[in-house]
């Protein structure tokens, strides 16, 4: 018995204090732990031994720590000889095969804002009553709602997208969009070089048209030429302010390696003459005025192929790519962890990345404070993917500063978080025909896939170690600069103006990009659903939206100037440093930041509401009662069901209410049956019954002899009972 006492325990102590087999090696294990010989060493196949292979013993710390082994990496990213696999489209949309792919390129100089002449013509569209349509595609939307998906979108070959007209005429230029991320709808030549644009609203729904990425060919070098979209829905824009739109050239990459860059004169963004009515569940809930932007500009050559957009394109294939690269490298494969945190609607990968240091024991790793970053969750706002590119470049970098933040932290990484409306060029919404940063309390998991994993990947997070920052970048489309939304604990007066410092600290650190003075921390009741409200009421204090315009800066000596690539990557590494700054041991600098806050606000309450602080140098006046709104979208716009299950709903069938009679009622109508029968059907149907009945009777009393008499026992509460 000591015998196998000793046996059992070997086996018990190689699972808790030992270490295992790596690569089935076979290792000799002894009694080391105890410091003396019970048994002698027994050589152990310990894959056998412990029943499992998904035990590694961690011998960081001072003793060993056994942890499950890490899930096999994936194999969903795509290889760079196959740009589009995996990418699933809805069913319904037709795709160019073609790969296209942009070079990275910032010019050598900052290009500046356009500025208004004040003598721009403002065009009013005329249609095709009065123009030729040299393009137009189906809207995507067969159907009403989305029903299923596939590898490359609709079966069969491409339709044409041109007249016949347009072949006749070598002159004219030759639109498309039907690929990853395009969205114009029609084009219309109204003039020998005009021509106007209306772009796709985003899929399964009526709104939403602010985002614009298309392909122009045939083009001839020098010609100017105007191109005036007819129905943008907002109502203000960056046009206003200066802002131009984007060219690429596909000759200008090759043969000087410049990518995209700033075009456009004579630009101007206004109200037109036609309206939109919005539907919701095809019911017409109102009318909203259109906008047209208009513009001039050459293309730098001759039967060239450019690309024009609203910002710089961020496809999901580039993201893949990105991806890809991350993970074939090996010494970031030490530190970073990437996995598929759920599927889209459409059965796209939303990823998510886990970075952090594998050192320390295990007591180090689990008092790590951890970080959550997400992007992307509207598809138009690709100025937040070059922010999120940025900040992994930072991270995943041999900076000191890097490993510091690795050492320090765990982040939890979803570069993006709205796959299926980047793949069909939508600009706010999802398959679901809803946008997404209104549905972060959704319980509707199959429907808005995505926000709902990643709010439960945060509650996950939260129960195991403190969560430090939450932040979802944003692009904005009405202001310039760089600057975040956060919110205001105004139950708490410890912490007042606490959620200030980090924008703050922001602010100092990228002074020529960052306005401090355009943040706000109000937490509007419509704005409940949001990302960075939801994450807040969770429990992280520090929960912001960091939103990036479309334009550029207005700030220092970037002023008056667009904001490239580079520019946009930049405020991720920006986001880094802070981090390290708002976290510094030495609480020096967030001192520092409370108190220019506290000077801040009372200059703030001086100007806006006349009145000064309190005696004893408290700030009583609430921060709602000078702070204005964020200006955002209408968060209404998108609210409600999934448009599959509206449409879904319709489709069923409603039953019948029951109609209950009263019994004069049904007193009268039993008169009126019997009034209503035939009498010599009712005489039969008597007849029939009386004799039916008298057969039964009879039947009963006398039973035939074949019939015979069982006597069964039945005991029931001790007693016995006979039942014939």
């Amino acid at each position: 018995w000591l015998r196998e006492l000793c046996q059992e325990l070997q086996r018990c102590l190689t699972l808790l204090l030992l270490y295992i087999e790596f690569h089935d090696k076979t290792i000799p294990i002894t009694f080391f732990a105890m410091q003396f010989y019970i048994y002698p060493p027994v050589t152990l196949h310990l894959g056998q031994a412990l029943r499992t292979r998904q035990l590694v013993i961690d011998f960081d710390g001072e003793r060993p720590i056994p942890r499950l082994r890490e899930p096999l990496d994936l194999f969903a990213i795509p290889s760079p000889s196959t740009p589009f696999q995996g990418v699933r489209w809805p069913i319904e949309y037709e795709v160019f095969k073609e790969a296209i792919h942009h070079i990275e390129w910032d010019p050598p100089d900052p290009e500046p804002f356009y500025q208004p002449t004040g003598h721009e013509r403002a065009p009013m569209p005329v249609g095709e009553e009065k123009g030729n349509v040299v393009y137009c595609i189906d809207p995507g939307t067969k159907t009403s709602y989305f029903t299923y998906s596939r590898v490359g979108g609709s079966r069969g070959p491409i339709k044409s997208s041109t007249s016949s007209a347009m072949h006749q005429n070598k002159s004219t230029l030759a639109f498309e969009s039907r690929f990853e991320s395009g969205n114009l709808q029609k084009a219309v030549q109204v003039g020998v070089h005009d021509y106007e644009l209306t772009l796709r609203t985003d899929m399964y729904t009526t709104k939403h048209t602010q985002w614009f990425y298309f392909r122009v060919r045939n083009m001839k070098a020098g010609v100017t030429y105007r191109f005036t979209i007819v129905n943008l829905m907002k109502a203000s824009s960056l046009y206003c302010l200066g802002m131009r739109p984007l060219l690429y050239s596909e000759r200008a990459a090759w043969e000087k390696g410049e990518g995209w860059r700033r075009t456009g004169s004579n630009i101007r963004y206004y109200r037109n003459q036609h309206h939109q009515a919005e539907q919701d569940n095809n019911t017409t809930t109102n009318t909203k005025s259109l906008h047209s932007l208009t513009w001039t500009g050459q293309f730098p050559y001759d039967s060239d192929t450019c690309y024009l957009a609203h910002c710089y394109p961020y496809t999901y294939s580039h993201l893949q790519h990105y991806l890809s690269r991350l993970t074939s490298n090996s010494a970031t494969g030490a530190y970073c962890k990437l996995r598929v945190l759920c599927r889209s609607l459409a059965g796209n990968a939303v990823h998510v990345l886990t970075v952090t240091s594998p050192g320390g024991g295990w007591m180090d790793r689990s008092a790590k404070r951890a970080v959550v970053v997400t992007a992307r969750v509207h598809p138009g706002e690709t100025n937040s993917s070059w922010m999120m590119q940025g900040f992994l470049d930072f991270l995943l970098g041999e900076s000191d500063d890097a490993r510091l933040l690795r050492e320090t932290f765990v982040f939890k990484v979803v570069p993006m978080l709205n796959p299926d409306g980047v793949v069909v060029g939508n600009y706010r919404c999802s398959l679901a025909g809803r946008d997404l940063n209104r549905n972060y309390n959704t319980l509707l998991r199959d429907s808005f896939p995505c926000v709902w994993h990643t709010r439960n990947m945060v509650k996950r997070l939260m129960a195991e170690r403190d969560v430090v920052l939450y932040c979802d970048f944003h692009g904005h489309s009405r202001k310039n600069n760089v600057f975040m939304y956060g919110c205001t604990n105004s139950d708490d007066a410890t912490q007042r103006l606490h959620e200030r410092v980090f924008p703050l600290m922001m602010s100092k650190n990228a002074n020529d990009k960052f306005s401090f003075r355009s943040c706000k921390f109000r937490v509007h009741q419509s704005k409940e659903g949001t990302g960075r409200i939801v994450m807040w009421r969770l429990g992280i204090r520090n929960s912001y939206t960091m939103e990036s315009t479309f334009g550029g800066s207005t700030l220092g000596n970037r002023k008056g100037t667009h904001f490239t690539t580079r520019d946009l990557k930049s405020l991720g590494y920006y986001l880094c440093d802070t981090l390290l700054d708002y976290c510094d041991p030495d609480p020096t600098k967030t001192s520092h930041c409370l108190a220019e806050l506290r000077v801040m606000l009372r200059q703030e309450v001086r100007e806006r509401l006349g009145r000064e602080v309190d005696s004893d140098g408290s700030l009583s006046v609430s921060v709602s009662d000078i702070e204005s709104s964020t200006s955002g979208s209408n968060s209404t716009e998108s609210d409600g069901l999934p448009v599959h299950l509206l449409n879904r709903t319709d489709e069923v069938p409603q039953a019948k209410k029951k109609h209950l009679r009263s019994g004069k009622e049904r007193n009268r109508l039993r008169q009126e049956r019997v009034r209503n029968v035939d009498p010599k059907v009712l005489h039969r149907n008597i007849k029939n019954i009386v004799r039916r009945t008298h057969t039964q009777y009879i039947s009963a009393a006398h039973p035939p002899d074949t019939m015979k008499h069982t006597v069964v026992p039945y005991t029931k509460a001790g007693r016995d009972v006979q039942m014939i």
